[in-house]
């Protein structure tokens, strides 16, 4: 399987690291506007740089490619590899807005090929093991979620990150792993709450999701947080509670900002404790679906109603009022 990549800032790197260390994969191409970080990459994983994708169309044959370019570029280029016959692997969020993301998923399809969706956290063990225990009935019913996702503003690196209309802000980026996580653990939303406050380096949500099975969950999302990237998941039924926290437990805990001295060149990229990274299991496992034909734990469709639902709660945030979701969106029936 020959794989190429789009796109090499931190989740093009995360990426190719992974498939250079996969068997019978063959990363034979890297791609970037900013040539240095493309030669940066190509010095790293051993493959081709380029800093067009049509050129890397024209000298080198692949079968799948990696869109990890900036949100507001993810259409462009799923179409542009859609076109070309191949696959595609490209990080969340799908798109910044429905329309497109419909418009990569009927290319796709049109053009015979796969589209995956990076959303993973559902490759992270300690959110599998939630899930489990829900689907399992070890919690009973859900009644209430608290979910968090806070680390330092990712603007200060790539300043795309600052502009809405280029990122889609924290709700977009980084809450969205939670809308999904749940989406997929708890079950269809409902309703949409949002509240967004965004001030210099501070990009601040509060985001309640009513389901339609009764449970209500609370997600928090903080981009400017002075200390490391953390997660919290608590998760509350009517026979027990789970929680999970990247933070170790202490009594007190000084964080402090990093200094101006720290090699800092990428946005944070959230690890796991597990033995291997969620991030070689995903891609591992998109490379299979690929291979046998079957349907991916995280289906494009899925990458849609998560969009749907941040959707929702970018409008309740404008309007103030809450947003009610239809029960099965049209696309999500098509393409499931």
């Amino acid at each position: 399987m020959k794989v190429a990549i789009v796109g090499c800032g931190g989740m093009g790197n995360v990426h190719a690291l992974s498939y250079v260390n996969m068997p019978d994969v063959k990363l034979v191409g890297v791609c970037d506007i900013d040539i240095e970080l493309a030669q940066e990459l190509s010095t790293k994983s051993g493959a081709p740089a380029f800093n067009s994708f049509e050129a890397m169309l024209e000298e080198t044959d692949f079968d799948v490619v990696s869109v990890t370019l900036p949100s507001f570029l993810h259409k462009e280029y799923t179409l542009k590899a859609a076109e070309a016959g191949k696959h595609v692997i490209c990080e969340k969020p799908l798109a910044l807005n429905l329309e497109d993301a419909e418009a990569m998923i009927q290319c796709c399809e049109q053009n015979g090929v796969r589209l995956f969706v990076g959303h993973v956290v559902r490759f992270f063990p300690e959110y599998v093991q939630m899930k489990q225990a829900i689907d399992e009935g070890k919690l009973g019913r859900v009644g209430v979620v608290h979910a968090k996702r806070i680390g330092s503003h990712p603007g200060n690196l790539r300043p795309w990150f600052y502009e809405a209309d280029k990122s889609g802000g924290v709700i977009a980026d980084l809450m969205i792993h939670d809308i999904d996580f749940l989406r997929w653990a708890v079950g269809e939303v409902k309703s949409v709450y949002g509240l967004n406050q965004r001030v210099n380096d501070i990009d601040y949500a509060l985001v309640t999701l009513l389901f339609e099975n009764g449970a209500v969950a609370n997600l928090e999302a903080f981009w400017g947080y002075q200390g490391p990237f953390q997660t919290a998941v608590e998760i509350a039924g009517s026979k027990g509670i789970i929680r999970s926290d990247s933070q170790k437990s202490s009594s007190l805990q000084i964080c402090k900002a990093p200094s101006d001295s720290e090699d800092r060149r990428f946005a944070e990229v959230p690890q796991s404790p597990g033995f291997s990274s969620p991030y070689d299991l995903e891609i591992a496992h998109f490379i299979q679906c690929i291979r046998d034909g079957s349907e991916s734990i995280v289906t494009a469709s899925d990458a849609y109603k998560a969009l749907e639902i941040t959707m929702a709660a970018l409008e309740s945030v404008r309007t103030g009022k809450s947003v009610q979701l239809q029960l099965s969106s049209k696309l999500g029936e098509e393409t499931a």
